[in-house]
C-alpha cells in the first residue's frame, strides 16, 4: 500500500511522518530526488537524493521518474521508480512526503491502493510563526512559502484525508487512527 503526505511547508508534515516511521516497522519513506540544497543537517540520501538540475533532467530524459514537480523556479524534485521498487522490494508501505501537487499526481496513478493525508496548520498565521521559529528560510523565502501555502490549501479537497495539525498529540492519534483503518 502507498501513504501519500503532503501539506504547505511549516505544516508538521515530517514530524507526523516521523511519528509513523518511528511506531510502525512495516513503512519505509521514499526518498526524494531535489535540485536544492540541503537545509540544516540534511544529508543526501537520507532525507533526499540531492542531485544537479542537469543529473535531474537527464534522469527526465530515462523516464526514471514515476513523478516530478517544479516546484520553485529551478527547483525539482520527483520520486524515481527505483526507489519505490527498492521498499517494496523489502516488503513495506512506501510512504511519500512529497509536494501538493506531486501528492495528488501520485493519488491518481495508485488509485485505491493509496492514501493521500493533507496535513494543514490551524491557520496561515501560526504557519507563518512555524516557518519563522524553524529558521532555515530568509523572509523573502518564508513569504514566497507562505504565498503557495495559501494556493495549496485550495487542493486540500482533493486528498482524501485533511489533517489540522493544532495539537500534535491529537494529530498524530488521528494519524495513527487512519492509518490502522487502511493498512491495519
Amino acid at each position: 500500500m502507498i501513504i501519500i503526505f503532503s501539506a504547505p511547508s511549516g505544516s508538521g508534515k515530517s514530524t507526523l511522518i516521523q511519528h509513523l516511521l518511528d511506531n510502525r516497522q512495516d513503512l519505509e519513506l521514499s526518498i526524494s530526488a531535489t535540485t536544492r540544497a540541503p537545509r540544516g543537517k540534511e544529508q543526501d540520501g537520507r532525507e533526499y537524493y540531492f542531485i544537479t538540475p542537469e543529473r535531474f533532467e537527464e534522469l527526465l530524459r530515462q523516464d526514471a521518474f514515476v513523478e516530478w514537480q517544479q516546484v520553485y523556479q529551478g527547483t525539482y524534485y520527483g520520486t524515481l521508480r527505483s526507489e519505490i521498487e527498492r521498499i517494496e522490494n523489502a516488503g513495506h508501505h512506501v510512504v511519500f512526503d512529497i509536494d501538493v501537487k506531486g501528492g495528488i499526481n501520485l493519488k491518481r496513478m495508485f488509485g485505491d491502493k493509496a492514501r493521500a493525508i493533507f496535513i494543514a496548520p490551524p491557520s496561515i498565521e501560526s504557519l507563518r510563526e512555524r516557518l519563522t521559529n524553524r529558521g532555515t528560510d530568509s523572509q523573502d523565502k518564508i513569504e514566497e512559502r507562505l504565498a503557495k501555502a495559501e494556493i495549496e490549501l485550495a487542493d486540500a479537497p482533493l486528498f482524501d484525508t485533511i489533517l489540522v495539525n493544532d495539537d500534535l498529540t491529537t494529530a498524530k492519534q488521528n494519524l495513527d487512527k487512519e492509518i490502522k483503518a487502511f493498512i491495519g
